[in-house]
């Protein structure tokens, strides 16, 4: 019989209709196993998240080559389809695990075929349909000692549930009856039907301690100055029990509190930690990613520094105390969360072996601190930056900044990184920013006017956000994507929308266009992906990832002109393996052979050089990853949009044809992890 669909209230449907799960995957007939030490055990492949893999099956010569294995669609997941499935998924001994669809089930497949082995779902009504980070999330979590192997994740509700990995059926020991109502035992009241708190990333499980940070609203228009706070905490892995917490804003007696002048501890909220959160097993230490506080552009309630909004911070694993810290961005007023993954590894700097942690950032700046103390491996100064206008402000007269590695992307905005296919296109871009403010990075906001300036001109969606980096442990080389793109950022009086005093807006009449003739403000690469050296603190090579788009070539105002390659918007989430660098385009465009779509993308991880590509039906809205079944690697990605006539998502898994993967595996056995 097959393992149960499970529902809410205990409802289980045995045997499930093959009808129904045959509009789900669309599988290839291969046989189901698992090779050794070839799992994808965690959302960044490990605790580290280092989205490395020393599977070698796969590589340059026959990357091109491979062929979709199966698919697995997620448009029969909930009420309605999802068109943005952000999903890193877990292969664990020949099961693929994975959070889908609009209410985020939970699906376990045979990662060989795609077959569907068991789903579960909580139906969660209002409380989900509230909630401010829906859809299917980032993923799952998996746990195991010796039998006893659970999955772990967080629903659109912002409750945490575990599950039996072989059966999907809850956990019955863990809190109640395998829930933890995470809106509960915060150190704070919260309604449980309020839309300001949730979830989207997946549980940080260390030796037996699961730890859990928050997500919030959008914080341009923050409804009032007071707000949820994002605590993070820790939770018994077998029994669900809270075993600490850790205040991200603190509270009296409390490191950190002197930031926060006038009281405004006591009533500013979010301060979350949205992204992945890495842990050191080894050294019992979670490393923490801490967002700003309450108001992303505008901070006048809350003066000081503002620990931790912004910082990254290491907590003790079993006893949520905090080791140390790092402020990134002090009072915060750009939005510079710092949500991607922190990459841990061990690197040769100067002949010593350094335990690093590396936090790539919005802001484009890689931050590289020893794990073990938060010391800088390079040097980080205070320098002064511009002081604001907007009245009611505070602003802090020194921002950090790294000495090493250099900015992997375009941080301010001036005249030199303008578009310049043609001096005509220039020139209409000098003549459109004449409206706004322009500077390096940390110019502050403005209070937006109709006689001008509209707003600051910033490139802050142009650094990594959640999807961050990955690294080769072996050369100690980070591998990054990012995306070129401009924002403007401006505030204006908030009156009865909220009690902030000011949020985001424009003044009416200053709502001015940031494209010249339908194309990008900035100069490409639109995208690009960049190799870091943390033995030396220098970028190896940078190369733009993704084709021009259709909009771009098809432009009439680039008609002869001889267009480079730009590269496509927005930062790739990049895989490692034992030669290449892999990552998925964002967006489509039309192919050689006239079908519109995009691809996923192998680099030769020493140059950059291309190494080949195959087709997806849709832009890829996850990250990569590999594994191995029966001695044959899988190679999959999420992929989402408007295919086939409808907004949908799916994965997809890649493999080579069966002669070509039998022998590369005669020819070189792929490595164990």
């Amino acid at each position: 019989m097959r393992a149960p669909i499970r529902l809410l209230q205990g409802f289980q449907v045995a045997g499930a209709t093959a009808a129904l799960l045959a509009l789900f995957v669309s599988p290839a007939t291969t046989q189901q196993g698992a090779a050794p030490n070839a799992n994808w055990g965690s959302y960044g492949s490990d605790r580290g998240n280092t989205r490395y893999s020393p599977l070698n099956q796969i590589d340059a010569s026959n990357f091109s080559k491979m062929q979709v294995a199966w698919t697995f669609n997620t448009a029969n997941l909930g009420p309605t389809a999802e068109a943005n499935l952000e999903s890193t998924p877990l292969v664990i001994d020949g099961v693929f695990y994975s959070t889908a669809g609009d209410r985020r089930d939970v699906v376990a497949l045979d990662a060989a075929t795609g077959e569907v082995l068991w789903v579960h779902r909580e139906d969660e009504g209002r409380r989900a349909e509230v909630s401010p980070r829906r859809l299917s999330g980032r993923g799952l979590s998996y746990w195991a000692d010796g039998d006893d192997k659970r999955i772990v994740y967080f629903t659109t509700g912002y409750r945490m549930v575990e599950l039996n990995a072989k059966t999907g059926n809850r956990i019955p020991t863990f809190g109640v009856d395998g829930i933890v109502d995470l809106k509960q035992d915060d150190d704070q009241e919260i309604d449980p039907l309020s839309s300001e708190i949730g979830i989207h990333s997946t549980p940080a499980i260390g030796r037996n301690t699961i730890v859990v940070g928050a997500a919030h609203k959008p914080g341009g228009t923050p409804t009032s100055k007071t707000n949820i706070k994002g605590y993070v905490r820790g939770y018994d892995v077998r029994t669900g029990k809270r075993k600490w917490i850790f205040h991200n804003i603190p509270k009296p007696g409390e490191f950190g509190l002197d930031t926060w002048l006038n009281d405004s501890w006591s009533y500013t909220g979010n301060t979350g930690a949205w992204g992945e959160i890495s842990i050191d097993e080894g050294r019992g230490i979670a490393y923490v990613g801490v967002e700003a506080p309450t108001g992303d552009f505008y901070g006048g309630p809350r003066p000081g520094n503002n620990l931790f909004g912004e910082s990254l911070v290491a907590l003790d694993l079993e006893t949520g105390q905090r080791k140390w810290h790092y402020q990134f961005v002090h009072h915060g007023i750009w939005d510079h969360d710092n949500p991607s993954p922190p990459i841990l590894a061990n690197v040769a700097i100067k002949g010593k072996q350094v335990p690093v942690v590396a936090q790539p950032s919005k802001q484009a700046f890689l931050y590289v601190l020893n794990r073990e103390t938060g010391e800088p491996v390079w040097p980080i100064v205070e320098r002064p930056v511009e002081k604001g206008t907007v009245p009611g402000e505070w602003y802090s007269p020194t921002q950090p900044f790294p000495t090493a590695p250099p900015a992997y992307e375009v941080q301010g905005v001036d005249e030199s990184v303008l578009i310049d296919y043609t001096p005509e296109l220039h020139k209409e871009a000098l003549e459109i920013v004449k409206n706004y403010k322009m500077g390096p990075i940390f110019t502050p906001p403005v209070l937006s006017k109709a006689e001008g300036p509209w707003a600051t001109l910033v490139s802050s969606l142009s650094g990594s956000n959640w999807m961050g980096g990955s690294i080769d442990p072996e050369t100690g080389v980070v591998y990054v994507g990012s995306g070129r793109s401009v924002l403007g950022i401006s505030v204006v009086p908030s009156g009865d929308r909220s009690d902030v005093g000011m949020i985001s807006g424009r003044a009416p009449g200053a709502q001015g266009s940031l494209t010249v003739k339908g194309l990008p403000l900035l100069k490409p690469p639109y995208g690009q992906i960049s190799a870091i050296d943390l033995k030396s603190g220098t970028i190896l090579w940078q190369v733009p990832h993704g084709d021009t788009p259709d909009n771009i070539r098809n432009n009439p105002a680039l008609k002869g002109v001889n267009v480079p390659k730009t590269g496509r918007g927005g930062a790739a989430i990049t895989l490692v393996t034992k030669t290449l660098v892999i990552a998925g385009e964002k967006g489509t465009v039309t192919q050689p052979d006239g079908r519109v779509g995009a691809l996923l993308r192998a680099y030769d991880k020493t140059t950059g050089k291309e190494a080949g590509s195959v087709y997806m039906p849709a832009q890829a809205t996850g990250g990569p990853m590999t594994y191995m079944v029966n001695g044959v690697q899988y190679i999959v990605i999420a992929v989402g949009g408007n295919f086939n006539g409808r907004n949908q998502a799916q994965f997809m898994a890649f493999r080579l044809p069966a002669a070509n993967a039998n022998a590369k595996q005669k020819a070189a056995p792929p490595q164990e992890q």
